[in-house]
């Protein structure tokens, strides 16, 4: 028989009678592949969702661009296989693969039924372990690359990401768009798409979540025989780095009738004791449809349609940072709002109002993230990348509902800065210019 070391957590979730009561269960393969599994067998059907650690932080000097260019090729063709022939060996399973590339993760995501698993299971490996990067497959993902360069460098919102984060980064992996530029993209091989999947698929920085019709055994042998065979570890990853945002506004020029405008300073780490209550206050500043900028931006002032602030807590850098647009002729005063009222936080704070408000409507909403095997799969993945324990899912709203006022308001003075506040503004906004 085989063996595996499995342990269990019960989790409930009163929103969906599907998932009344999840056994989130721990489990490590014969060949030492670690996972979680919510079985779930009442649909013949599993999610199933990889990740790797690194992205495209991992890309070389002068190869930016490889890591997403990779990704976009995997299923250009496996083993005896082309990109045609894989396809429709997929689609006769009706299975489906997406391979992605963020800045600090790969991830791969299957769905396949359980009367095809073994086959798909065997098509997922040939992609995982033996693509075959032909060389007019990566010509014509390079074209499509490229195109999406080109257009981004005439979208004013892209612009504005690509302006703010280089000043917010600068050389550092996360100063520049994981796509690259055309002369990089240009450059690429397909002996760097070989090498860019030899560092980038490696068992130390890899999670994995499961979801559906499957058991811990048949699940710990599926894991041995699709990733058993790559490399233990690769190359170490990009040092951390702090947002150099120090305040000011930077204009870049651009024809358009609207500006666009990103703004923020340096953030909270996501394992941080305080994220939760920065999380929370977050929610109440800018995060929601009814957020005080929601509410002094647009419905007082109708200065814009919408306005939304988030944590960006990267792995390797953190920011709080948001984003609107505005006509040209009134993107000054909207931005005289938003520094008003980011100085009014962190000097008054948050009302007792607000954070009871925030915590209903937090611990309501929670459970709808759960609707369905892929979400839940890769919510498990994503937790255990984060450093939270299974036990998080049953104690995420006891955190938010344990938040008090002081302790939210102290976080409010320690994480928000008027002082470093930086605007980026893409387009022909009156009155203004950078300094």
């Amino acid at each position: 028989m085989m063996r595996f070391i499995a342990t269990c957590l019960t989790v409930v979730f009163t929103a969906f009678p599907a998932f009344a009561a999840v056994e989130v269960q721990e489990i490590e393969s014969p060949g030492g592949i670690k996972a979680w599994l919510v079985e779930e067998h009442s649909i013949p059907f599993t999610a199933l969702e990889i990740r790797f650690a690194g992205g495209s932080s991992l890309d070389r000097a002068g190869k930016r661009g490889e890591t997403n260019l990779m990704m976009a090729l995997i299923e250009e063709g496996a083993g005896d296989m082309d990109a045609r022939a894989f396809a429709n060996a997929r689609d006769s399973l009706a299975a489906s693969f997406t391979f992605d590339a963020y800045v600090d993760s790969v991830s791969i995501s299957a769905k396949f039924l359980t009367e095809n698993r073994a086959e798909a299971i065997a098509l997922l490996k040939s992609a995982i372990q033996t693509p075959r990067f032909d060389n007019d497959a990566v010509d014509r993902v390079k074209g499509q690359v490229m195109s999406i360069i080109r257009s981004d460098a005439t979208d004013p919102s892209r612009i504005a990401g690509s302006t703010f984060y280089a000043k917010a980064f600068g050389d550092h992996p996360y100063g520049s768009s994981q796509n690259g530029t055309l002369e990089t993209v240009t450059g690429l091989t397909r002996e760097d798409m070989v090498t860019a999947h030899e560092r980038l698929f490696v068992r130390d920085r890899m999670y994995v979540g499961a979801v559906g019709d499957i058991t811990p055994e048949a699940l710990a042998s599926l894991l041995d025989d699709l990733l058993g065979a790559l490399p233990q570890s690769g190359p170490d990853l990009p040092n951390m780095v702090q947002p150099t945002l120090s305040g000011g506004v930077e204009v870049v020029p651009f024809d358009t009738p609207q500006s666009v405008v990103l703004f923020g300073h340096a953030g909270i780490k996501r394992d941080d004791p305080d994220y939760i209550p920065a999380y929370v206050a977050n929610e109440i500043f800018g995060g929601g449809a009814e957020s005080r900028l929601m509410d002094e931006v647009r419905e007082k002032r109708g200065l814009t349609y919408g306005i939304g602030t988030y944590l960006a807590s990267l792995d390797l850098g953190q920011m709080v940072a948001g984003q609107f647009s505005s006509g040209n002729n009134t993107v000054a005063e909207a931005i005289e709002v938003v520094k008003t009222q980011w100085a009014r936080l962190a000097d008054t704070g948050i009302s007792e109002e607000e954070l009871e408000r925030a915590k209903t409507y937090l611990t309501g909403a929670y459970a709808l993230r759960f609707d369905g095997n892929g979400p839940i799969a890769d919510i498990l993945v994503g937790m255990q990348m984060t450093g939270l324990g299974p036990d998080y899912i049953a104690g995420r709203n006891d955190l938010v509902n344990a938040i008090t006022l002081e302790e939210i308001n102290r976080v409010v003075r320690e994480l928000y800065d008027p002082e470093n506040l930086t605007f980026v503004v893409v387009g022909q906004p009156e009155g203004m210019v950078s300094n």
